[in-house]
């Protein structure tokens, strides 16, 4: 295979033009920004601090984030606070709900930190989440960005049956640098997840973050093991680094590489691929409903 470019950050001293984004202004991100502060709302589109939040919110979408804003993991690559949660919200359910139903989004996107120390890590709220938001707004098709359940296949099956159209569990890495990047998770574990999730009968996705310090061998045998358990939809982007705390970017991906991989993706048999310098999970999700 022929090594597409990428850019040493030892190379340069700033980003690459390819990974300028446009501030967030306008007067539906102002709308979306007063109904989540109204609501008392997470999204991942802040704690995550995307670069697409100005280009999504200014659409009037947002990525909300259950289960609170602190996560029981921690994970080298993300900016969400990390320590021992409050005590979680049941009303929460019905506020996102609503703040939805006023945005008068068409597709929306779920996600939640991870709650390890929930018995059911979780489940019962998000599943009570999609059954207010279908209630409420009976056309918004929904994609639930789920955490990883620690083989609590119970608390999965709860997670993904109450209506939702897709349902996503990022991988995030490749195998290797998983000890590092995702220290409490496991690779096989998420690839089984997402095995489940098909088998029950869901439409998958995932999402993997490039500049990792992967090699594109890697990349490419991380897309056959996602292939060959169930994945329909796979989001690659370039990893960004949040905090001097966080782990280090060690390339900038070229848009042409991120091209390969795209075509790599579908020729072995991915559904829809969405591969690019700012891609992000939730990017463009509203295309992932019916492929």
């Amino acid at each position: 295979m022929i090594e597409l470019p990428v850019v040493s950050t030892e190379q340069r001293t700033r980003r690459p033009d390819w990974l300028r984004v446009k501030l967030p202004i306008g007067e539906n991100f102002k709308k979306v920004r007063s109904l989540v502060d109204e609501y008392k709302l997470h999204t991942i589109c802040q704690s995550g601090n995307c670069p697409n939040m100005g280009e999504c919110w200014g659409e009037g979408t947002a990525t909300f984030m259950i289960l609170g804003n602190v996560c029981t993991r921690s994970c080298t690559f993300c900016a969400v606070a990390t320590g021992r949660p409050n005590e979680y919200d049941t009303d929460e359910p019905r506020r996102v709900a609503e703040a939805i139903q006023l945005m008068q989004v068409k597709h929306a996107v779920l996600t939640s930190v991870n709650r390890d120390e929930l018995k059911d890590k979780g489940a019962e709220i998000w599943y009570q989440t999609v059954k207010a938001v279908k209630e409420v707004s009976p056309k918004t098709t929904i994609e639930t960005l789920i955490p990883d359940t620690k083989s609590n296949w119970e608390a999965l099956y709860r997670m993904i049956s109450a209506g939702q159209e897709v349902v996503s569990h990022n991988m995030e890495t490749v195998e290797r640098l998983y000890r590092n990047v995702r220290p409490q998770a496991k690779y096989t574990r998420s690839l089984e997840q997402i095995r489940r999730t098909k088998e029950y009968g869901q439409r998958t996705k995932s999402g993997i973050m490039l500049g990792l310090g992967e090699t594109q061998d890697e990349v490419l045998k991380a897309i056959d093991d996602l292939v060959e358990n169930g994945l329909d939809i796979l989001t690659l982007g370039q990893y960004l680094q949040p905090t001097k705390m966080h782990h280090e970017v060690i390339d900038f991906i070229h848009p042409d590489t991120f091209a390969m991989y795209r075509e790599e993706g579908l020729r072995r048999g991915l559904k829809y691929v969405e591969s690019g310098p700012l891609v992000r999970s939730s990017y463009h999700a509203e295309r992932h409903v019916h492929v």
